[in-house]
């Protein structure tokens, strides 16, 4: 079909044959720039979608560091809880000698020598305990 600015020209058939060589030029020049700019924008497209993924990929390394620091926080956290446990012992059973040691003063100075003995006793026994343990 012609396209309507065209159809009065078609009287003359020279001028119309050229008028439509013209206008199909026209349209394939058309179609060529709006091919050449769809390329254009798919190219920067492609490029666009290389970076977000380059992008994704440093977001999921940067994830997987920083759980890896997690970790390994929680892992010292755990050490240092058994070694914050281990202290807390240790220190109850020195106050538990202190206070042997300090009840067997106390009864050699009231001069009883039984209660010194069973006390010293004790504290020989926890010591030797605690040697076993570690």
């Amino acid at each position: 079909m012609v396209p309507f600015f065209m159809r009065g020209c078609l009287r003359n058939k020279g001028i119309s044959q050229k008028l439509l060589e013209l206008h199909a030029k026209t349209k394939k020049n058309g179609k060529k720039k709006k091919k050449k700019i769809m390329q254009e924008r798919f190219k920067r497209l492609k490029t666009e979608m290389e970076e977000i993924i380059n992008e994704q990929k440093n977001v999921r390394e940067g994830q997987r560091q920083v759980c890896d620091k997690i970790e390994t926080i929680e892992s010292e956290c755990e050490q240092l809880k058994k070694e914050t446990k281990m202290v807390i012992q240790q220190s109850a059973r020195t106050q538990v000698k202190f206070a042997l040691m300090f009840r067997i003063l106390k009864a050699r100075e009231e001069g009883d020598s039984a209660t010194a003995t069973n006390l010293t006793q004790l504290l020989r026994e926890i010591v030797e305990m605690e040697k076993v343990i570690g």
